[in-house]
């Protein structure tokens, strides 16, 4: 397509270049997704069909745009994609490859283009020839892998587009043929019949009112979906419309016949009788020869007629109408603008609790109708919070499809076999949540292949199929999500962390549960490898899991059987924006702790609480002896107690292990708007944020990892 075209029906480019972006991200993605799961030896045309129409997309939107080097490598990859399609060439590992190492320079270069930084010309013209190779095959003949696969039945589209203005202005047609010439032959048709040739009246003014209506054969090979997506960088797509469509197969033989099987329509007509075949005929537009190349059909007869009403019948299939109800389902929305919409929906949640709090005082008979009324607010707030956090929330199916190429590529590299299973990729987690999961998930895949799956040898050799399964799950459970790791390998070795924990001088004694030996991979610089490689083996990656979990208020699980398989659960909430919490009194001030990390609370007894040489104070709870944190020490405010017998102790967890912390007083549970205090003042150690209560007051809430955690090591 020539971007003149945009300038010259007066279209700003610019505000068209993030749509592309955003859309040419999408069918990378999708590409890479198709080619890691397509089997080579099988694969169906349904599978070559989508990967070709998203290079295609991305071919036809670089050139748009003028991204000439992003428009040379998709048109080499279309082309390449075009010829398996039609098995000229056959599929093999090695163009799966080529195909995935070429997705990769289309996703460098877009991101290149997006930050308007140069291209890298010897790259592309490497992958180029790379693609060229596949195309021309090892002989050199174009036959790709020199089998003699037949060519298969080739289907061809027959297309009348209308283009029209809904507000009368004149139809970009210098942009409009351009786009239809890079799906095929594009003759140019004259305007819908005036308005002296239509009956209905009501009709006639509404195309009066929408102006002129400009009609266009196409004699295309691609799907019409596609077409009217090209088009939609041209006139908004409720202003196109597919009027009719034939769809005719020629086979390896020459031979025309309908898709569906039925009798050839179309004899050897003459190229302005060929028009026929749809409803109505060009009139003064004869001569475009635009059958002129299709072979006759078996046993027609030179300038035989069409059957009467059969060609107009199959002619006939309309495209739906995406103007009406039932087209676009979804809009694109910047996440900025979801952000504020979450920002104003907190303060609407605590403006209802200030008003709650104040109508706690008003006479109920006599202010009857006003607290009626709060009561609606406050149900009506609530639902608007829920559906307003509903449009943040994601599917973590975004992450999962990920790691299908993650564990291909690191599988090769260590020679190892590998089943990726995924489940529960519809399962919503809140989009913060989703981008800063992606670091903890990748670790724990890698960690997974090198570690726990054993090469295919060895697990032949222990009874175990060659090929070992890695499986991704997500759940909800209660109010948190929870993301399992798990795999069939080796499982974890007990007795070796512990030597390694004792070589780096940490106390490891073999009266250690199984939970607590699991728990030493995740310290800093801890790694059991014998050497260090480009996927393991620095003992970064587990200590980065947990403080990425830690900072999402999450929490890590370890269960592993040697020989069996390791499994490694994240609990993570649902959303950061807005918890549940439990408030609680230290003097005058107000903290919040949160909800899913407390375990219960209890009035502090006589003798109940013990000092210990070098290791502060221990509560004994049940036969458990627990590290305690007082609040008033951590934070001192006036007005706290110093009395420990006539405190409260507020018992809490964290990766399985319980602290309890000394408050005064317990003042309710809440869900509450997180505010974060990075961003409005600086980070403090044992905060997490701050929100903000139903009498107007700031209240702290505690990051609760942090302050028990020195006291567990």
């Amino acid at each position: 397509m020539n971007p003149n075209a945009f300038a010259s029906s007066g279209i700003d480019l610019t505000a068209l270049r993030g749509v592309f972006f955003e859309e040419a991200t999408e069918h990378l993605e999708a590409m890479e997704m198709l080619l890691v799961r397509i089997d080579p030896a099988h694969a169906t045309d349904e599978e070559l069909n989508a990967i070709f129409r998203a290079a295609h997309s991305i071919k036809g939107g670089a050139a748009t745009f003028g991204y000439n080097d992003l428009a040379e490598v998709s048109h080499f990859l279309e082309s390449l994609l075009d010829r398996a399609r039609r098995r000229e060439v056959a599929l093999d590992a090695a163009m799966v490859d080529t195909l995935l190492a070429a997705r990769d320079l289309l996703g460098r270069q877009l991101e290149g283009h997006r930050d308007d930084s140069p291209p890298d010309p010897e790259a592309v013209s490497a992958m180029c020839a790379r693609v060229r190779a596949h195309l021309e095959g090892p002989d050199g003949t174009g036959n790709g892998s020199g089998n003699d696969t037949p060519k298969r039945t080739v289907v061809r589209h027959l297309v009348e587009v209308r283009v029209f203005s809904n507000d009368g202005t004149p139809v970009p047609e210098a942009g409009v043929a351009d786009a239809l010439a890079n799906f095929g032959r594009v003759i140019r048709l004259g305007d819908e019949p005036g308005d002296s040739e239509i009956k209905n009246k009501k009709e006639r003014r509404s195309r009066k009112a929408r102006g002129p209506t400009i009609r266009y054969y196409v004699d295309t090979e691609q799907d019409d979906v596609d077409l009217l997506s090209e088009l939609a960088f041209i006139v908004p797509m409720d202003q196109m419309r597919i009027v009719k469509k034939l769809t005719l197969t020629t086979d390896a033989a020459g031979q025309i016949g309908t898709e569906h099987g039925e009798p050839p329509l179309l004899p050897a007509l003459k190229p302005e009788e060929s028009f026929g075949i749809f409803e109505g005929s060009p009139g003064s537009d004869p001569g475009f020869g635009f059958f002129e190349d299709l072979p006759a059909p078996a046993g027609a007869a030179a300038g035989a007629q069409p059957t009467p009403g059969t060609a107009t019948g199959s002619a006939s299939a309309k495209a739906p109408d995406r103007s009406q109800n039932g087209g676009e389902t979804s809009i694109r929305v910047a996440v900025e603008k979801v952000d504020a919409l979450i920002n104003l929906v907190g303060e609407l949640v605590i403006t209802q609790a200030m008003l709650a709090q104040n109508a706690a005082t008003l006479d109920p008979v006599r202010d009857e109708r006003l607290l009626q009324g709060l009561m609606q607010l406050d149900r009506n707030t609530r639902a608007l919070q829920e559906a307003v956090m509903s449009v943040r929330m994601t599917p973590i199916g975004i992450v999962f499809n990920r790691f299908p190429r993650v564990v291909r590529d690191i599988a090769a590299r260590l020679n190892k076999q590998v089943h990726l299973e995924m489940e529960g990729e519809a399962t919503e987690l809140d989009k913060g949540l989703i981008e800063r999961l992606v670091d903890p998930l990748t670790h724990l895949v890698r960690n997974s292949l090198d570690h726990g799956l054993e090469v295919p040898e060895r697990r032949l050799a222990q009874g175990k199929t060659a090929a070992g399964t890695i499986r991704l799950r997500a759940f909800h459970r209660g109010g948190t999500i929870v993301i399992e790791v798990s795999d069939d390998g080796a499982g974890l070795d007990r007795e070796r962390i512990l030597a390694k924990a004792r070589e780096r001088g940490i106390s490891a004694p073999d009266s250690m549960s199984d939970a607590e030996v699991w728990s030493l991979i995740f310290e800093a610089g801890f790694s059991t490898a014998n050497e260090v490689t480009d996927v393991s083996g620095r003992g970064v990656g587990m200590d980065v899991v947990r403080r990425n979990v830690s900072g999402m208020n999450g929490s890590i699980d370890i269960q592993s059987v040697a020989g069996t398989g390791t499994t490694i659960a994240i609990r993570l909430p649902l959303t950061l924006a807005i918890m549940d919490g439990m408030s609680v009194g230290v003097g005058s001030e107000t903290y919040i702790l949160p909800l899913a990390s407390v375990v219960e609370s209890l009035q502090v007894g006589v003798d109940q609480i013990h000092p210990v040489a070098n290791r502060g104070l221990v509560a004994h709870v049940r036969g458990e002896y627990l590290p305690v944190i007082s609040m008033h020490e951590m934070f001192p405010t006036g007005g706290a107690r110093s009395e420990r017998a006539s405190g409260i102790m507020v018992i809490v967890e964290i990766d399985k292990k319980k602290a309890a912390l000394l408050v005064d007083e317990l003042l309710g549970q809440h869900q509450v708007v997180v505010k974060s205090l990075d961003r409005n003042y600086r980070r403090v150690r044992g905060v997490s944020g701050a929100t903000i209560m139903g009498d107007g007051r700031v209240a702290i809430i505690l990051d609760v990892a942090a302050l028990v955690r020195p006291r567990l090591s």
